[in-house]
């Protein structure tokens, strides 16, 4: 087959369908949300495919049809791992009778997360196989690999490709997609899939004599393996193997670890011919420290001794640094980049016409002194608006603020949390702040979308995955069901409404909730949804800068005066914000 241009995520949906696959599910999140989104739209497919409301239950979903006998992909980013790392950690002792690949796309540089965090660690940490793809080629090659592995092995494979390999695109070797057809069926086993103490114990012990057949095999495959050439030697794995390849001079020996477990003998046998081993790798010190255990007198340089990041992205130019560094001479050199001068720093913001913008905007106006935990979406860009002064991770927003209430702080406190967020992990917190007697106000931004990762449905949003229609859940239902007397729905582009309804909450005590509905202004677009564009009477305005404080895109200051561009939508937040009305319907696009 003739090779195809590809995104890193196409390559490896489609070494899903060459698996292929019978069920696939997760939780969207970048750089991995492309591989659902793709299996989810092929024409005939013949595999169940869903997106979960978070990570732990898309994990438990896949895990249950492998035990079913099928081959199941879990994807999530790495972040995601930890929601699903309490039935990762069990599923590596229950172990899988069908294939189960779960895909963790890490993120290095935080290019759009809250951490830099190693799945490769989970892998060690669960004892579980863990591939580590080092270009798109080879990460369609081994997700296809890993379902064979898994059956192999019955145990979940850790399938690791990082940013640079999801959202870059290359030339890649195709094979052809296979016919799904297997039937689930469960065959009971509690000695396998209850694990009581009793059956854990010797499960545990089942689970650590496979580590030498599977370190093994690994090496069979391929996937890790090295070339002697001199009595200097560089071991590297993921992409930054690739960088190493293109600095790498003739005369130093070379090691790419793809796939996990090392086996230490291997290993050993590779590093005591040399002199000196220097270890490149992005993240945590994973292969190093596997090296160092085995190096016995050999010099071994990477991270632990300074010589390489423990964070941050590589590059080319970065590898060949780190080798100069180890005393190596790169055989390319790169120089230095430097950003050019006088650009002005564009840090990202809502979009125009955002209604989340309107929220923050009204949220600073009635608790000005207020407390402002947020949470992982669009919305945390809020910050821009000074409306966001806590975000770790899904879902926390509503459980640090009754933190900081439970902790004696006095002010107000408003958390922000998204639909899509609510469901993956807000409801518990908000459960506990009821029952536990928390005094806050909760704001569900409810845009009706997974926004930030690339507008997936979720169940406020009423279509499955695939298209098929759903009833939407009631958010007011389940706040109310979680004890929330006071639950206020309102429109955000309407700003009397939305602030009286804030007031309201501020006027009372324990926990409120004000869902704040309207549909994402890109979804709104795509749905054709237009509501005109507006235009700044100059002879009005007085120049006063409440609507450029708003920070909407859609408004700029000229040497004319303020005017409205075209990447206004209409959402008219800006005519309720003029004190002059000088704002109005109007103009072009």
């Amino acid at each position: 087959m003739e090779p195809q241009y590809l995104l890193g995520n196409e390559a490896i949906a489609h070494g899903c369908l060459e698996a292929p696959i019978d069920l696939a599910c997760g939780y969207p999140g970048t750089p991995s949300s492309e591989v659902i989104d793709i299996l989810r739209v092929c024409p005939g497919r013949g595999y169940y495919v869903e997106w979960s409301v978070n990570e732990k239950v898309a994990l438990e979903n896949a895990l249950a049809a492998a035990w079913c006998g099928v081959r199941a992909l879990c994807t999530m980013k790495h972040v995601g791992l930890n929601v699903a790392a309490d039935p990762l950690m069990t599923s590596a002792y229950t172990g899988v009778t069908g294939g189960l690949v779960i895909m963790s796309a890490d993120d290095p540089f935080a290019h759009s997360s809250q951490n830099e965090q190693d799945s490769r660690c989970y892998a060690q940490f669960s004892r579980i196989p863990c591939l580590d793809p080092a270009s798109i080629q080879e990460a369609h090659d081994m997700v296809r690999d890993a379902f064979r592995l898994s059956e192999e092995f019955a145990l979940p494979v850790l399938f690791r490709p990082t940013t640079r390999i999801c959202h870059s695109k290359g030339d890649v070797v195709l094979g052809d997609a296979a016919k799904p057809g297997r039937k689930g069926e469960f065959h009971r086993d509690p000695r396998q899939y209850v694990v009581i103490p009793a059956h854990t114990r010797v499960l545990h012990k089942k689970l650590n004599e496979k580590q030498p057949g599977i370190k093994k095999r690994l090496v069979d495959l391929g996937y890790n393996h090295y070339q002697v050439r001199g009595e200097v030697a560089v071991i590297s794995g993921g992409i930054a193997a690739e960088y190493v390849r293109e600095v790498l001079p003739d005369n130093v020996s070379f090691m790419k670890i793809g796939a996990y477990p090392i086996d230490e003998e291997w290993l050993s046998g590779f590093v005591r011919l040399h002199r000196k081993v220097v270890v490149v790798e992005e993240l945590a010190p994973v292969i190093e420290g596997a090296v160092r255990e085995v190096s016995g007198t050999v010099e071994v340089h990477g991270k632990k001794d300074g010589h390489s990041p423990y964070e941050g992205e590589f590059s080319p130019g970065l590898v060949s640094g780190i080798l100069s560094s180890a005393g190596i001479s790169p055989a390319v050199t790169y120089p230095k980049v430097t950003p050019a001068p006088d650009v002005p720093p564009r840090p990202p913001i809502l979009c125009a016409g955002c209604p989340h913008r309107a929220v923050f905007y009204a949220m600073r106006k009635i608790f000005k002194d207020g407390l402002y935990p947020s949470d992982i979406g669009c919305y945390t860009l809020g910050l821009q608006m000074g409306a966001v002064d806590t975000t770790i991770c899904m879902g926390a927003s509503i459980t640090v603020g009754s933190g900081m209430k439970h902790a004696g702080e006095e002010r107000d406190v408003v958390a922000t949390i998204g639909d899509s967020t609510f469901l993956h992990t807000g409801i518990q917190g908000l459960l506990n702040a009821v029952y536990n007697g928390a005094d806050m106000t909760v704001v569900i931004l409810d845009n009706r979308i997974t926004a930030m990762t690339g507008h997936q449905p979720n169940p406020t949003t009423g279509v499955t995955a695939t298209g098929d229609p759903s009833p939407p859940v009631s958010l007011e239902a389940i706040c109310r069901a979680c004890g929330v007397s006071f639950v206020e729905t309102v429109d955000p582009y309407n700003l009397v409404s939305l602030t009286t309804a804030l007031k309201d909450a501020k006027a009372r005590p324990g926990v409120k909730v004000i869902i704040a509905r309207q549909a994402c202004v890109i979804s709104a677009r795509r749905a054709g949804i237009k509501r005109g564009v507006f235009t700044v009477d100059q002879d009005v305005c007085t120049d006063c800068g409440l609507c450029i404080q708003f920070g909407c895109p859609g408004i700029e200051r000229t040497g004319q005066g303020v005017r409205v561009t075209d990447l206004c939508s209409g959402c008219a937040i800006c005519t309720q914000i003029c004190p002059s009305g000088a704002i109005r319907k109007g103009g072009k696009k």
